[in-house]
Parts: structure tokens; C-alpha cells; sequence
């Protein structure tokens, strides 16, 4: 951003008080302060203090500083007041307000990856999209895919330099970081980028954060937006596409939302029309009179696309053994997983327990 806009504060500043107040940037170099003859030295162990520090308030070499945090979360600036007393960290602190809030101000205004940030996360109304969008010389027209990137186990700041360090171009695509274990990725392409495209470049983010990082990830995928006002509904989507695989797809790191089949339909209904759903289904028995060595051949009954010869092959029992335990299932729930449109109800049934049995867990 530009240092004009922290000058202009802390001018402003200079007559409240006859103290020295200042800005630095990470590498140290003062690039504000009410004394001009200051402007240009680098104070390099006062910005490793500032970094290292998760103290409201530091003080180094007679001054007080307080860090400016950016939009990857961490240290981007940090305001210094002339001092180490009450009274010089009491000043470090209002002049934080006035330049954080000048900060904030300019990147709205001429951040092309805030005025992102802020239409996924519904941050701008629909009409201000059109409008900051010619002001920032934006293109509403162009595809976009969004990629949700949620770090599991533990997270590292430096996620967000790895995948910036991915999508080198910083007019058309943005590296976006929302909290602590989430960065959406917003990537401008072309008309023919496929699924499968999208696919790999989500494994090629997976690949890099864990051998760089060693971070594990799961990765949603929305659905292409078209023009800008459509990026909240596909961040959204990437987001109901991590939350549908962590409930059905527990195998898979990488979940598009429009592979989501049925699951996406089942996690949208109400745990009360489920209930009603499986007692209606399953008259004879609960399915929870099924024994796991059961639940296991139906599963690979259906893996195997209910073909008899072949699963019996794959569960390395004789073919009738198979059928026996078929017609177990039949006797127990009243369903012939032969048929197919039985085998579609038992299906459903399954993956609406395997919902409740999520939603009864949080």
C-alpha cells in the first residue's frame, strides 16, 4: 500500500504531541515518521521483536511498538511512539487505532484481493460490486474457480506464501486467507477448464503444502462463477463441498461440489424427515440390527455395482455363501439388494444414518 496514506496520519499526529511517532515495515525500514530525518533506517532487530512478539504492546531501544497485522494474519507494519513509558504505550496504541483504521480504508478502496475477499464473504452489496469493480479496472465477466483450502491438524502461516508462490499472478488470481485454518484460492480461467482441470490443480496445492510443509489439507472445489457477483455462492459451495466429504467421502482430500451426488441432497434435509425416512424404509428391523460383516458385503455389493460373481471374488467367498447372506439382508429388512430398486433405497438408507450419526457427533 502506499506510504503516503500512513504519512498523511501521523503528520496529523505530530500535533497532539512532541513525541516521535512512526511506522515500520517488516524488514525494519521506517517508511513514516513526524521526523523526516529518520525516514530510510532499517531497525531489523526491532522488527524481529515486533514478529516474534504476540504482546499487545513491545518496547525496544527507548520506543514502544505495536504490530499492524496484514491480510495473511501476521506482522505487516508496525507503529512506533518515542518511549518505553506508561504514557508512550498508551500513545503507541491510539496512534495503532488511527493508522489501522487508515490501512483498512485504503486497501477497501484500491486492494484488488480485499474487494474479493469481501464479495466471497459477503462483505459489499451486489450494486457496490459493478461499481468498485470499474473503479479497480476488474473484469465481472470472466470464469472463476474457487478452491477452499482448510489446513487439518495444524496450521502454518506460511501456507499462504506457498499457494501465492503458486498463482504468480497477482491481477487475476488471489491467495485469500479467512482465518486460521482456511485460504481460499480464486483463480481466474479459461472457457475450457474442465473439472478434471480444476482437479489437478487442487492435488498440485495438496502436493506443494505437504511437501514444503509438511501440512495436511482437504480441498473444496465450487462450481465455476461466471461473473463476480457469483463468487459468495461458489466459496459457499466449496465450503458445503468440504463439510458433505467430511461426512460421506472420509477418504477423500480433494471434493468437488458438483460430484457431490446425493450427499449434497441427504446433508440438506431435516434430521426429523430422515428419521421418519429410515423407520419408514426399514419396517421389519432397525438398520441397526445389522452386524458389520453384513454392513461390510452390502458395501461391496454395491462397490462392485451388485454383481454377484464379482463380489464374491473380491470378499473371497464361494457365490452361493453370497447369496445366502443376500437373502439374510431380504428376510432381516424386506429389501432384495438384487433388485436395483431396492438396492437404490438401501443406498440412501445407509447414507442418511451415516448424516445422523454425524450430526449426533458434534
Amino acid at each position: 500500500m502506499s506510504n503516503s496514506v500512513f504519512q498523511s496520519v501521523i503528520v496529523q499526529l505530530k500535533d497532539v504531541t512532541d513525541r516521535v511517532f512512526g511506522v515500520i515495515d517488516t524488514e525494519g525500514c521506517v517508511v513514516s515518521c513526524t521526523d523526516m530525518s529518520l525516514l530510510g533506517e532499517r531497525w531489523s532487530d526491532a522488527a524481529l521483536k515486533v514478529g516474534g512478539s504476540s504482546e499487545n504492546v513491545v518496547t525496544f531501544g527507548q520506543k514502544s511498538f505495536k504490530a499492524i497485522i496484514g491480510n495473511s494474519n501476521y506482522f505487516e507494519y508496525a507503529v512506533f511512539c518515542g518511549g518505553d513509558d506508561e504514557i508512550a504505550r498508551s500513545f503507541c496504541h491510539l496512534a495503532y487505532v488511527a493508522l489501522n483504521d487508515a490501512k483498512v480504508f485504503y486497501e477497501e478502496k484500491h486492494d484488488r484481493g480485499t474487494f474479493v475477499k469481501n464479495i466471497i464473504m459477503d462483505n459489499i452489496l451486489p450494486g457496490d460490486i459493478y461499481i468498485r469493480a470499474k473503479e479497480l479496472h476488474f473484469a465481472t465477466d470472466a470464469p472463476r474457480a474457487v478452491f477452499l483450502i482448510r489446513q487439518v491438524g495444524h496450521s502454518d502461516v506460511a501456507t499462504v506464501d506457498v499457494l501465492s508462490g503458486m498463482f504468480p499472478d497477482k491481477l487475476q488470481d488471489f491467495v485469500l486467507s479467512i482465518n486460521e485454518t482456511d485460504i481460499a484460492v480464486v483463480k481466474q480461467i479459461s472457457s475450457s477448464t474442465s473439472d478434471e482441470d480444476l482437479e489437478k490443480m487442487a492435488v498440485a496445492m495438496e502436493d506443494n503444502l505437504r511437501s514444503e510443509l509438511s501440512i495436511k489439507t482437504v480441498i473444496g472445489i465450487g462450481t465455476v462463477s461466471e461473473h463476480l457477483r457469483e463468487l459468495a455462492d461458489s466459496y459457499k459451495e466449496a465450503q458445503t463441498a468440504i463439510d458433505v466429504g467430511k461426512v460421506f467421502d472420509t477418504e477423500k482430500s480433494i471434493i468437488n461440489y458438483e460430484r457431490l451426488g446425493i450427499g449434497r441432497l441427504i446433508y440438506q434435509l431435516p434430521t426429523t424427515l430422515c428419521e421418519i425416512f429410515l423407520s419408514e424404509v426399514f419396517k421389519k428391523n432397525s438398520i441397526d440390527s445389522l452386524d458389520q460383516e453384513t454392513l461390510f458385503t452390502i458395501n461391496k455389493f454395491f462397490e462392485n455395482n451388485l454383481n454377484v460373481s464379482e463380489t464374491s471374488r473380491k470378499l473371497f467367498v464361494h457365490r452361493n455363501t453370497l447369496v445366502y447372506r443376500l437373502e439374510k439382508i431380504k428376510k432381516l429388512t424386506g429389501l432384495d439388494l438384487r433388485q436395483f430398486d431396492h438396492a437404490i433405497v438401501f443406498k440412501v438408507a445407509l447414507m442418511v444414518r451415516k448424516y445422523l450419526s454425524s450430526r449426533e457427533a458434534r
